[in-house]
């Protein structure tokens, strides 16, 4: 970077010592300066500045060799231009050239502005400067080179030294700014200041910073300082350090991460946590590696990667480990566990593949990792009793109606510590295809209208224990299966208003092992042996369905409501399946009794179950309903049109009736219904089962019907409802415009409620430049605003088995939502009340403070088995990232 400078002030001294003027002339043109060509006819001159050195082989001999035609490299590659708002002196007795006012000189990538500026080419010098008046300081230097850009008080550069003094230093490399009193640039590269301060505060009184009195800067590289004191509103702190290094590249480098120390919050007594390294691999990928240590002997390590490469994919894999220990070895109430969690989320971008996409979320792991953790603060985690996986990979097949998909899924039960995995899950389906369908797929009559679909799936199921997870056991219970669907259909118009809907289904599933039962009379038990082979079975049904819409309309002449209408969907379907359990059916001896035999299926244990047993010769009835309304505008003489609101999305009731059947040909009647309230922000939806048969004392359905009415054997009720303040704001136009009047704010410059223009150092506030001055002034004595946002979840079920009165079973009711105090306070909560048994729910609360350059946190669980706390405040730029100050109190943990 210097060594450019300095070829644009020799030309610039060059170019004026030649410029004769017998006065001073003012000029507010920007002057273009060529570059200068050599003429390669001419003899060579000598070297105005008296630097050229003889050639050592023109002392032995001549070359006889003629010049070499190739040009030498220009000094100057580009046009140097230089401007100045007031005026140019070109001052040929003292050999100085000054530009005042809004002086500008650039030269390729070089750009230098400043108040001032002076070449005194005698000295080989440059002295830039601002301006001072009655204002005060302004138009400092600003020199701008590439990306780099600093601003200084001052600047003297000497440019056949290359080197320069600059006073009132004020640069950013990167998220680092940077303030030197007294700065030396020694080189391109090197860069010595005194008393200096670094912050990340980019306000021009900072906040916070580093001061030290010497410090060495290696522009794009690094920042090394001596003695440093942190310095907190201008006021120093005792925190020193003797000295400190600072990593000033634009892009990832590797290093160590400081650990945070425990000093004996838990009973594994005093340690570190998330110590560790940080490998910057390459512009795609990232590796962490962090570790805790206890002084009881426990420890984990953590090991997170980040990857993304633009249009193509993105994701984020991590795995913990931990060895827990509790107590004190040899005592009872010693303990042990190793725990671990691995998470792994992989997206791949739309523009990468348009006919095929791979997906992976993954989260598995030991079903304590979340409770015994000390180092896990996420304390939700500890309330979810499931952990789900699943790895995807979709294709569709261009020009065929064939799709594919292979899915590798996990469920995991924390509570039961149940694992089941399919590894994997293939699915092949072939979309619904009309092989009869007319010229351009017209399809007019049903034998046009009739389709076809194709449904493969096969699977491999493993069913295990956290205790078998990745062991040889966990393949010994698996099973694999593969089933096969099909199905047509097709519609036909009947009596002008009813659609008859003929549809045929088969399936055939194939199993990879089966069962085989025998009676022990040793142990006088029945023993199930697993047998690896291939068995299957096949079956059909067919179904006939005729529906039809009714529509009822009621219109009102009075008030806003106009209309209500009523859509009645009524279905009525027929379907026939076959027995197809009985041929499979055997029979083993399960007691000492010959006759005491039970029936069993080679199929039981498979994926997909034993074939459908009994005859089903069933009836099914179900009615949909819907309730909408319409409501004119308020202001009749509006031009808007009618609203349209939904008062029932839906009210449905199902049924059906087995013809085949001996007893118990009805079953139960379930039914459905919801709505939205108040502009859509409350929604309610209830769900449930009318019993048509009673009971008897030991709560089993008997051939008889409950005497008038079905009785309620469950239901479920659920409402959600979201609130905020700015559902409380009325929208009144004049009234808003006629108080941005009184205060001289536009569209542009909206009041101030929230008090962001607030000096803070500024005890009666920041005053505008309208407040200044005479004249009465209508203000309010309080007038803000403090936004929320409430977020209620109510549910309740009720059962009743006809033997015992009926019960609730869950009454909750749940909460959350956030309050912001101020602009820069914000409170988050969530909690429940748990109404049946009368005591609050998990509850959290989060309170935020934005500080500017620094960010304040604290989580609270005030109560319960997970009570605990986290507390944070710290520097928000990656740069300092270790300025923080951390203190957390963990939930108590239990080994099991």
């Amino acid at each position: 970077m210097q060594s450019n400078l300095s070829y644009l002030l020799l030309f610039c001294c060059f170019f004026f010592i030649k410029l004769s003027f017998s006065q001073d002339i003012p000029t507010k043109k920007k002057i273009v300066i060529p570059s200068i060509k050599k003429d390669t006819v001419i003899a060579k001159k000598t070297d105005s500045l008296g630097l050229a050195k003889r050639d050592s082989l023109l002392l032995k001999k001549t070359d006889t060799i003629k010049s070499d035609s190739i040009k030498p490299k220009e000094t100057i590659e580009d046009i140097i231009t230089h401007i100045a708002k007031d005026y140019t002196i070109q001052d040929a007795k003292n050999k100085t050239v000054t530009l005042y006012n809004e002086a500008n000189i650039t030269y390729t990538d070089i750009d230098l502005k400043a108040g001032i500026i002076i070449i005194d080419y005698k000295k080989n010098t440059l002295f830039a400067k601002g301006i001072k008046d009655s204002t005060g300081y302004s138009q400092r230097p600003v020199f701008r080179q590439g990306a780099q850009e600093s601003e200084q008080d001052s600047l003297l550069y000497n440019f056949k030294s290359k080197r320069a003094l600059i006073y009132g230093l004020k640069t950013q490399q990167g998220e680092m700014f940077t303030y030197g009193e007294k700065t030396k640039r020694v080189n391109d590269s090197t860069i010595y200041v005194r008393k200096i301060r670094f912050t990340t505060s980019d306000k021009d009184n900072p906040d916070y910073y580093i001061t030290t009195n010497k410090a060495k800067l290696v522009p794009g590289k690094k920042i090394i300082v001596g003695t440093s004191n942190l310095v907190l509103a201008d006021v120093p702190t005792p925190l020193f350090l003797p000295f400190a290094y600072f990593p000033m590249s634009e892009t990832s480098v590797s290093g160590f991460l400081i650990p945070a120390f425990d000093t004996g919050s838990s009973t594994r007594g005093i340690g570190f946590q998330n110590g560790g390294y940080y490998f910057a691999i390459n512009d795609y990928v990232d590796l962490t590696l962090l570790g805790d240590a206890y002084s009881n002997g426990s420890w984990g390590v953590r090991v997170s990667s980040n990857y993304n490469k633009r249009y193509k994919f993105n994701g984020t894999f991590s795995f913990n480990f931990e060895n827990n220990i509790n107590g004190i070895r040899g005592f009872d109430d010693f303990s042990r566990a190793n725990n671990f969690n691995v998470r792994w989320s992989h997206n791949q971008d739309s523009k990468a593949s348009p006919n095929s996409r791979f997906t992976a979320s993954v989260n598995l792991g030991s079903s304590r990792f979340f409770r015994e953790s000390l180092n896990q603060f996420n304390v939700s985690q500890s309330q979810n009793n499931t952990f789900n996986s699943s790895i995807n990979y979709s294709k569709n097949f261009v020009g065929t109606p064939f799709n594919m998909a292979v899915t590798a899924s996990h469920q995991q039960n924390t509570n039961t510590e149940s694992i089941i995995m399919t590894l994997p899950s293939l699915t092949l389906n072939m979309n619904r295809i009309y092989p009869f369908a007319g010229k351009d797929g017209v399809k007019k009559n049903p034998i046009q209208k009739l389709g076809f679909n194709y449904n493969m799936q096969g699977q491999y199921l493993i069913n295990t224990t956290d205790d078998e997870f990745f062991t040889s056991k966990m393949f010994e219970t698996a099973r694999a299966g593969m089933q096969h669907k099909t199905s047509t259909n097709t519609n036909i118009k009947a009596f002008r208003y009813f659609t008859l809907s003929p549809s045929a289904n088969y399936e055939e599933t194939w199993q990879f092992d089966y069962i085989q039962k025998n009676y022990d009379q040793t142990n006088n038990e029945v023993v199930t042996d697993t047998i690896r082979g291939f068995k299957s079975y096949r079956e059909y049904n067919l179904g006939v369905s005729l529906s039809t819409n009714i529509y009822g309309d009621f219109s009102f002449s009075k008030g806003r409501l106009k209309a209500i209408r009523h859509t009645f969907r009524p279905t009525i379907s027929y379907t026939y399946r076959p027995d197809f359990q009985d041929r499979y059916l055997e029979q083993v001896q399960q007691s000492a009794d010959p006759l005491d035999v039970i029936d069993y299926t080679v199929f039981d244990n498979g994926i997909y179950g034993r074939p459908s047993g009994g005859l089903s010769n069933s009836i099914g009835i179900s009615l949909n309903n819907v309730l909408e309304a319409k409501v004119a505008p308020k202001d009749p003489d509006s031009d808007e049109d009618d609203e349209k609101i939904m008062i029932l999305n839906n009210l449905n009731f199902n049924t059906a009736y087995n013809i085949a059947a001996d007893s118990l040909r009805w079953s139960n009647v379930t039914f459905s219904a919801g709505t939205r309230l108040f502009k859509d922000k409350l929604a309610v939806n209830l769900t449930g089962s009318l019993d048509p048969y009673q009971v008897n004392e030991n709560g089993v359905r008997i051939d008889k019907f409950n005497p008038g009415i079905f009785r309620l054997s469950n239901a479920n009720l659920t409402a959600n409802y979201s609130i905020s303040s700015k559902d409380f704001e009325k929208e009144d136009k004049n009234k808003s415009a006629n108080q941005e009047s009184r205060n001289g704010n536009g569209a542009n410059n909206p009041p101030d409620t929230m008090g962001a223009q607030i000096d803070p150092t500024n005890r009666f506030g920041r005053q505008d430049a309208n407040d200044v001055g005479g004249g009465t002034k209508e203000t309010e004595l309080y007038n803000s605003k403090i936004p929320w946002t409430l977020n209620l979840v109510y549910a309740a079920t009720y059962r009743n088995n006809g033997v015992d009165p009926g019960e609730i079973g869950v009454h909750t009711l749940g909460f959350s939502g956030n309050i912001e105090l101020s602009p820069k306070w914000k409170v988050g909560y969530s909690s429940g009340y748990d109404v049946k048994n009368g005591a609050f729910s998990f509850s959290r609360f989060n309170f935020t403070r934005d500080l500017d350059s620094w960010q304040f946190n604290f989580n609270w669980v005030p109560f319960g088995s997970n009570s605990s706390y986290t507390f944070f405040i710290g520097v928000k730029s990656s740069t300092l990232a270790d300025l923080k100050w951390d203190k957390n109190k963990p939930p108590d943990r239990l080994l099991f």
